[in-house]
């Protein structure tokens, strides 16, 4: 398989992990408090969703949102879309943002306090998804070369 290839492997995978994640807020808000619970949203998030507050449904949407745009983002690098704007910035951005959040995990197991299991899991998983995406995006980064703007007399 070429580089290529394998990227866009990569992508594949990273965008059904963004998708799997987006689905899972989606269960989160179906589930109700227990779910906000398990999954880590807090005390604070369980109880408004008890009282019948939107806010924690509206923060999940959100989040789910941002997720799904992401998967669509790496399905695209793996030329399983069009090419969307901004392509090499997006999955960039996508990389590092998974990337930050999974290495929080360093501070989690320094601080006694916030060496929870849930927090410990969390950051590996995200960790691997920065992985994931960060190796993808570096593999297929040649062919995410924007294509240049033909000038009045070259498209005539």
């Amino acid at each position: 398989m070429t580089r290529l290839g394998q990227g866009k492997s990569w992508l594949m995978v990273g965008g059904c992990l963004s998708l799997i994640a987006a689905l899972l807020h989606i269960g989160v808000i179906i589930g109700g408090p227990d779910w906000y619970r398990f999954f880590g949203a807090g005390e604070g998030m369980a109880r408004m969703d008890e009282r019948g507050l939107w806010q924690p449904m509206l923060m999940t949407i959100g989040i789910a949102a941002v997720l799904s745009v992401w998967a669509l983002y790496a399905f695209a690098g793996a030329d399983r879309f069009p090419k969307l704007p901004l392509m090499r910035t997006a999955l960039v951005l996508i990389s590092g943002i998974y990337l930050a959040r999974g290495l929080l995990i360093v501070p989690i197991m320094i601080e006694p306090h916030a060496r929870t299991a849930f927090n410990i899991w969390s950051s590996l998983i995200v960790l691997v998804y920065g992985l994931v995406h960060a190796v993808g995006t570096w593999l297929v980064w040649p062919a995410l070369k924007p294509k240049p703007i033909l000038s009045q007399k070259e498209a005539l």
